[in-house]
């Protein structure tokens, strides 16, 4: 069992009654093929981008799913066959890891440097040997 992050775009003359349908629909496909709807949600009609399929506007619908790759792409047929649902995608998402941050080291402050002097670099003195 895998998880899936599921959205879909319909169209924005679609009446809420067709899109509810939708919805439905797909939630029973989803569990028809062993998968669980975890969230389904409306987030409603939104400007997309770039015109698809001569729409400025659309209906978006996001769902998170558990289940295998069969239901995916059982729900992907779905998508393909409805006329009203213009764009979608589905995503497989991978578990968290626990995000450790890394630990930075605090600056040292540098080691004194010793200067060592040299006799033959002090001024010599005639007859002070």
């Amino acid at each position: 069992m895998s998880n899936y992050e599921s959205t879909f775009i319909c169209s924005p003359e679609l009446p809420t009654e067709k899109l509810d349908e939708l919805i439905e629909k797909a939630k029973k496909i989803v569990s028809n093929n062993g998968g669980n709807v975890v969230i389904a949600q409306q987030l409603g009609k939104k400007r997309l981008a770039y015109p698809i399929k001569k729409f400025r506007e659309g209906n978006y619908v996001y769902m998170e799913l558990t289940g295998s790759g069969d239901m995916v792409s059982a729900l992907e047929t779905f998508y393909h066959v409805n006329d009203p649902i213009i764009r979608f995608l589905n995503v497989k998402v991978e578990k968290k890891k626990a995000v450790v941050k890394p630990t930075i080291a605090e600056p040292t402050a540098p080691a004194p440097v010793e200067v060592k002097s040299n006799e033959s670099d002090k001024p010599q003195t005639p007859g002070a040997e």
